[in-house]
């Protein structure tokens, strides 16, 4: 079992969600699920409206999730993917601090999902 909280300025309160580890649906599956209204337009990774910044609150235990070939791409060409962040990504397959809502996969850990609907905002 994975506990997201969910921070947005456009919520009007933060939100505490359980989630099954390993469920397909993404995190903006999840986040669906809730009633939770991360912004999107393609949810194919390709568009990058889905932007949030992801804080693994579980100290060093940081699970690995690989990023898609598409999100490493969008992550690049809005500047959410600075070079010591994916070189991690790629050689210890540690999560960048930005993500994909629709193309992250939720793991067993507490983490902290802010967003702002604003592209690039996060």
């Amino acid at each position: 079992m994975a506990t997201i909280y969910f921070s947005s300025p456009l919520m009007a309160r933060n939100r505490k969600v359980e989630a099954t580890a390993g469920k397909r649906s993404a995190l903006l599956g999840v986040a669906k699920e809730h009633g939770i209204k991360i912004p999107f337009e393609c949810e194919d990774g390709e568009c990058g409206s889905c932007l949030v910044k992801v804080t693994h609150l579980d100290g060093e235990r940081v699970k690995g999730i690989m990023l898609t070939d598409k999100e490493r791409n969008v992550l690049k060409s809005i500047g959410k993917l600075p070079k010591h962040e994916e070189e991690r990504a790629t050689v210890k397959d540690l999560p960048p601090t930005y993500r994909l809502a629709c193309q992250m996969i939720v793991t067993d850990e507490d983490l902290l999902v802010e967003f702002t609907g604003e592209p690039g905002g996060a």
